[in-house]
């Protein structure tokens, strides 16, 4: 933290890693219900009906959600080029299955109803559910990898292979963004259908959410014992890895009352603190070394000139206030509930 007491906290470094957390934490609170969405597609439909309206629940919406992820690696390439440099050569493969996956997903949604036959759609379903549940256990993996450490020099190259990826608290990791996703999923889908399938989501959110609970309660504990390890605890305040765990914990009880809309602001709350952990446990880094404590990305060491970042801020100024009105008008017009009845006959 000795970066941080010699340039404090106001300084367009700061800014613009806080800007990257919140696209990001935009990102997974958005496309966590999509991802959600895809990975209870085969368990919720019980026909191809059911299927059309769950996917018609996301389906003028994924794509807008997918934008923030877009915006938060061009901002990382802009801002932070080391940072990003490191991130996507380390992870390549990681990385190059969770765009393959993303983009199979995304044919999907556009080529489903392109076939009549029951192999064509089985096909893209299969591609809907793959191509949400790999890109959703990656990327957990990958945000839990930057937090534990990668085989970093002190010329800030990654010096692994693929399998220096898959240490058990990453693996935790990517199990605990697959659990809150697919339980932000379910409650999404009781939000927005009714009949039979708002009933089957229900439940299903219902016996969820301990399990995510109980998976998210392990990696945010290990999260904590890995900075006492590593004499490092960021600025964490003790209340946001809490307020994760209670907000995911009390989804249940929340459905059972039939709370719904307030069942999805607690899901998409502990994924946003769960997020904002993370982040916040590597302030003022941004990848760890496990070489070295002294080879750590930081946002003093990788980021771009003030020039850059002071041209970024002017134009994020700008643009984000609309983009942000754009997507909210999206929801506000498809904000309906789907039932079986409005799908017309194939």
């Amino acid at each position: 933290m000795t970066a941080v007491v010699e340039h404090g906290y106001m300084n367009l470094n700061t800014l613009w890693f806080a800007l990257i957390a919140v696209l990001w934490i935009g990102f997974f609170f958005l496309e966590g219900f999509d991802f959600g969405v895809g990975i209870l597609s085969p368990f919720l439909a019980k026909d191809d009906t059911d299927r059309r309206v769950m996917i018609n629940t996301v389906g003028p919406l994924w794509d807008g959600n997918e934008v923030w992820l877009i915006v938060a690696g061009g901002a990382t390439f802009a801002a932070f080029p080391e940072w990003y440099a490191t991130l996507f050569s380390g992870m390549y493969p990681a990385f190059f299955l969770v765009v393959g996956g993303l983009i199979f997903r995304g044919v999907a949604f556009e080529f489903r109803g392109k076939g009549k036959s029951q192999r064509w759609k089985a096909g893209w379903d299969k591609a809907l559910f793959w191509g949400s549940l790999i890109p959703t256990f990656l990327l957990g993996v990958a945000f839990s990898d930057m937090v534990r450490g990668l085989p970093i020099d002190a010329h800030k190259e990654f010096q692994g292979g693929f399998f220096d990826l898959l240490h058990p608290y990453a693996l935790v990791g990517g199990l605990t963004f697959v659990g809150l996703f697919t339980l932000h999923g379910g409650v999404f889908l009781s939000l927005k259908t009714d009949g039979e399938i708002r009933d089957r989501a229900r439940a299903s959110a219902q016996r969820l959410a301990p399990i995510a609970s109980t998976i998210l309660f392990a990696f945010l504990a290990w999260t904590y014992y890995n900075a006492e390890q590593m004499d490092n605890k960021g600025i964490v305040p003790g209340v946001i890895p809490i307020g994760a765990i209670v907000a995911c914990a009390s989804v249940g009880w929340l459905l059972r009352e039939k709370l719904e809309g307030w069942s999805f602001v607690a899901t998409g709350l502990s994924i946003v603190l769960t997020v904002a952990t993370v982040f916040l446990n590597l302030y003022p880094r941004v990848m760890v070394s496990s070489i070295d404590a002294a080879n750590d990305l930081t946002i003093w060491n990788s980021s771009s000139t003030a020039k850059t970042l002071g041209v970024m801020t002017i134009v994020a100024l700008i643009f984000t206030p609309i983009v942000l009105g754009y997507q909210g008008w999206t929801y506000w017009v498809f904000r309906k509930r789907l039932r079986r009845e409005d799908i017309p006959a194939s």
